[in-house]
């Protein structure tokens, strides 16, 4: 929307509502008088001034036209912020109005979004946006550094001292003296870095119904599309015998619970678990192996073959 035009067209949007009152359409109108009828002024308008995200329906105002979001509307108690008045339930219908003729870009434009939308399809759009950072994949606390991969890696290293490799195949062992303590225990982070991106191995131990299991999976540091890209596998065994899980990892945009939940990986039952570990079968021994690999397209049958990490 043209700068120049967006007066004349609020004008318009407002009068075309028989429900918008002529209070709301002054105080309005002459805000963006004072401010110059440009772009930036009505988001301005559509700024709560308690959180300062934008607003959306319902948007609150008290009897002097000052407006807020709903959710900051519980938070003030009913006062409104800038002059104490009691709020009521007053909506304000003409900045609903305006809300629904504009365009906005993405939040995230500048990590790298080049889309715009209309205002009110924008939260939505945020939401699932490609672009939006990600949460921190640590599974041994509640972290919520949030960032982009390179900024992701960093933290995982310096401030949770994980276990960073370099390398397509790994060989772990995971050890507990009580292996009958099962219930929510979970292994140091292990990251992977091979095909030019990052992989987390995870470990964990968890009631599966009634009984004790270990779970091992891999998460991929990206979205969900790209994850899809890779395959991986995971090995454990001892005295004679194996156990083989194959899949694709999950992106960390799915946090490691709903990982686990899902049961998206190699799952050991205590029992079992305690036999490949050998000895008196009360500590727990468990290696686990496996390797990592890039699925490729073959022009010729279509299907895809697994490119491995030299």
């Amino acid at each position: 929307m043209e700068s120049g035009s967006i007066d004349s067209s609020v004008s318009s949007l407002i009068m075309m509502d028989e429900d918008v009152n002529l209070h709301q359409f002054s105080s309005i109108t002459t805000k963006l008088h004072s401010n110059g009828p440009t772009a930036s002024s009505v988001y301005q308008l559509l700024e709560c001034p308690v959180c300062t995200n934008s607003m959306y329906p319902p948007i609150h105002q008290c009897h002097n036209g000052h407006t807020l979001c709903s959710t900051c509307k519980t938070r003030v108690h009913n006062r409104c912020p800038t002059c104490r008045q009691e709020l009521g339930d007053i909506r304000c219908l003409a900045l609903e109005k305006i809300a629904e003729s504009l365009e906005l870009p993405c939040r995230y434009s500048t990590l790298g979004c080049p889309d715009v939308f209309p205002y009110y399809g924008k939260l939505k759009h945020e939401s699932i946006c490609n672009f939006r950072p990600y949460n921190c994949p640590y599974a041994g606390s509640d972290c919520s550094v949030v960032g982009d991969i390179p900024y992701l890696v960093t933290h995982l290293r310096d401030d949770h001292r994980v276990d960073m490799h370099s390398g397509c195949t790994f060989n772990h062992r995971y050890v507990k003296s009580n292996a009958m303590e099962v219930e929510n225990a979970t292994w140091m982070l292990t990251v992977f870095h091979c095909f030019g991106q990052y992989f987390c191995l995870h470990f964990e131990a968890f009631q599966l119904g009634t009984a004790p299991v270990y779970m091992a999976f891999l998460r991929f540091m990206g979205n969900e599309r790209e994850a899809r890209t890779y395959g991986y596998s995971l090995e454990v065994g001892g005295n004679g015998r194996k156990l083989n899980y194959e899949g694709s990892p999950r992106s960390i945009r799915d946090s490691h619970k709903k990982v686990r939940d899902s049961h998206d990986g190699l799952i050991v039952y205590r029992n079992m678990a305690l036999f490949f570990s050998g000895a008196n079968r009360k500590e727990l021994k468990l290696r686990v192996t496996g390797r990592i690999w890039k699925e490729q397209q073959n022009p010729e049958g279509g299907v895809c073959k697994p490119n491995l990490c030299s």
